[in-house]
């Protein structure tokens, strides 16, 4: 577990924190993007071992995000943790049609995340 990298994007500087401070305090190497493109270019180059993915951003939104992640062979295999204030059920199946693994809305808790971090990444 420890030592993994995990590439978190998100819009909003708050919540990008939290969750780095989260993913940090278990041990993960947390490495931030605030866009969907950006957070694309620093797949390509940091080769994250899981990422946590908001949906509701401009530009690029975390759908889009994850289907370009998913259809480039070097990141395809990389899971997908979306994080999301979208709470509705078609949200949470266009998560996970568009290459999520899972889907954990916003606000949301700690320990729950954390367990769904592990699930996926080890």
């Amino acid at each position: 577990m420890a030592g993994k990298k995990i590439l978190v994007i998100d819009d909003e500087p708050n919540i990008l924190k939290l969750v780095s401070f989260i993913l940090e305090s278990k041990g993960y190497e947390a490495v931030e993007a605030s866009s969907g493109r950006e957070g694309i270019e620093k797949a390509r180059k940091e080769k994250p071992d899981m990422i946590v993915l908001d949906v509701m951003m401009p530009g690029m939104d975390g759908f889009e995000t994850a289907r370009k992640i998913k259809a480039e062979p070097a990141m395809g295999s990389i899971p997908i943790l979306m994080l999301s204030s979208r709470a509705q059920f078609e949200d949470k199946m266009k998560g996970i049609d568009s290459g999520a693994m899972d889907y954990i809305t916003k606000p949301f808790d700690r320990e729950e995340f954390l367990q769904k971090v592990e699930e996926i990444i080890e």
